[in-house]
């Protein structure tokens, strides 16, 4: 809506900061990890804040406003689903009504705002209907697999790996390239064992969602361990469209991890 004067801090309208100065990228200066964070700040705030639920829950049905803000496509569909999931996840037959009812109003919203004549649909139809940088990243794609398929074990040195991916794009005249996609970039980096060590970590990441918790522990550590599965799927989900190196995102994750393994310890 362009209303600048609401934006803070301040540097993050600074078009000579970071990137996607057109979109909501907030104080990450990228739409990607800020459509991300609010994601899983949102799901945080409802599982592990019983008191004031009220306040939150209305600061909560602002959130997709804020994610549709941020025009990115994979965001978009991580909330969507994610907001769905949640409701069912945690049990409370009130809260999967007001998961479901925000899915709903959200995409009454979007179509409302896809069938009016204004600047902000024209935005969005846009971005919905934009193939230049799906063909510029299936082509990224092409070449980076083959790229992976010359040194499947040992992988390309990082300094080498973008500088190659570069040679091999130079009918695209872009400043650099990406592969985005976390998955790929590690297959290219690392090679197969790189994959297969981020496939383990993650593989114990999701069993501290199973471990059972001690009847003493607070409902918002149950809470809290049950939408586990649902953070770790949205990193995930979009760790398949962008190279997920994103610090604040990956330090919430792990934070919650800590948190999740400090209750076990202290439950043995």
């Amino acid at each position: 809506m362009d209303v600048r004067a609401l934006i803070f801090p301040r540097f993050i309208l600074d078009d000579s900061l970071g990137i996607h100065a057109d979109r909501a990228r907030g104080p990450f200066l990228q739409a990607v990890a800020n459509g991300m964070s609010l994601n899983i700040l949102g799901i945080l705030a409802i599982c592990m804040i019983p008191k004031k639920r009220t306040v939150v829950f209305l600061l909560w049905l602002a959130l997709p406003l804020a994610v549709l803000a941020t025009m990115t496509r994979a965001v978009w569909i991580a909330f969507v689903f994610s907001t769905i999931a949640l409701g069912f996840r945690i049990g409370v037959p009130r809260l999967r009504r007001a998961c479901l009812g925000l899915v709903a109003i959200a995409a009454a919203s979007v179509l409302a705002i896809s069938l009016s004549d204004n600047s902000l649909s024209n935005t969005i139809r846009d971005r919905t209907a934009e193939r230049g940088p799906v063909e510029v990243r299936m082509a990224v794609y092409d070449a980076a697999w083959n790229m992976f398929q010359e040194r499947p074990l040992t992988g390309w040195t990082a300094g080498g790996m973008y500088s190659e991916l570069a040679r091999r794009m130079q009918s695209y005249h872009l400043p650099a390239f990406y592969v985005h996609n976390t998955y790929l970039s590690l297959l290219i980096e690392f090679g197969v064992p790189g994959l297969v060590l981020y496939g383990i970590l993650f593989f114990n990441l999701f069993r501290l969602g199973r471990v059972r918790a001690p009847a003493d522990q607070s409902p918002a550590l149950n809470a809290l361990r049950k939408v586990w599965p649902i953070l770790l799927c949205v990193y995930l989900f979009n760790a398949f469209f962008v190279d997920m190196a994103y610090q604040f995102v990956i330090g919430l994750i792990f934070t919650v991890a800590g948190m999740l393994c400090a209750s076990e310890e202290i439950a043995a």
